[in-house]
């Protein structure tokens, strides 16, 4: 389970750019809970994984995982706790190390120590993982991951994410930089690797189709703060003019100038 109470980040404290990026945010998310994540350019939702994550510093709050306070831990610590999925289809994998290394690390998150060999049950088992893909990148174990599509690293991406099996797995807009065809195979992944895994999962998404057909509970954040949940039968019977127009009942205005947001 994650629980965030009353957190709050500023950047720039103190001097003239000074602003409060999370506003005394409150949030609980059970476990196994696949929650999407929509709101304004500039409305936290990035920053609200940052916090989570361990990237940016808590102005004051608690980020409770599966219990424990990590609020103060830095984001090396956090990392055996947290997976996650950037945008950036390089950004998630080591570039100049095979397939299998890049794997077989993130197989090994946690507290067991990482080693350089992979034994030949270990490879066996990430072969045929890599199998469950269905890119043939089980036949490509000893390449440098440098070499493949910007779908193949980010499906590498998150089978490394989900593999350790996260306390919480955290999407950042993680299929917006892949073409329609990559898009929709990954989101498959993401899906399956949730539900086969029983993550926790946090998705911030531009895409309110998406955000409204995947996951469980879909939240909608507005400066700082979470202005509408939904989730259950509420959810289902949700559209694009529905959302927009929730966002306009709750905070009184339009949802977004970005027109992304409407498509």
């Amino acid at each position: 389970m994650i629980r965030l109470e009353s957190v709050e980040v500023v950047f720039g404290r103190g001097g003239p750019d000074e602003r409060r990026v999370l506003d005394s945010l409150t949030l609980a998310v059970p476990r196994g809970q696949h929650v999407s994540v929509i709101g304004s350019n500039g409305a936290g939702k990035t920053t609200l994984l940052n916090a989570i994550a361990g990237s940016v510093p808590l102005e004051s709050g608690r980020i409770l995982i599966d219990g424990a306070d990590q609020s103060r831990f830095p984001e090396w610590k956090r990392a055996r706790y947290v997976g996650r999925v950037r945008q950036d289809p390089l950004a998630g994998t080591a570039g100049d190390m095979t397939v299998l290394d890049n794997l077989a690390l993130a197989s090994r998150k946690g507290p067991r120590r990482l080693r350089i060999a992979v034994p030949s049950r270990l490879r066996r088992e990430l072969r045929d993982r890599l199998a469950e893909l269905g890119m043939g990148l089980e036949d490509r174990l000893r390449e440098n991951v440098n070499r493949l599509s910007g779908g193949q690293r980010q499906a590498l991406t998150l089978l490394m994410a989900s593999i350790s099996r996260p306390a919480v797995l955290l999407l950042d807009e993680h299929t917006a930089a892949l073409d329609p065809r990559n898009a929709e195979l990954v989101s498959g992944l993401t899906r399956r690797f949730v539900g086969e895994y029983g993550l926790t999962a946090l998705a911030v998404t531009h895409d309110m189709r998406r955000a409204i057909d995947e996951g469980d509970r879909l939240i909608m954040m507005h400066e700082g703060t979470v202005v509408a949940d939904v989730a259950g039968d509420v959810k289902k019977g949700l559209t694009v003019e529905r959302l927009v127009d929730l966002f306009r009942r709750t905070r009184g205005g339009d949802y977004a100038e970005d027109r992304d947001l409407l498509s």
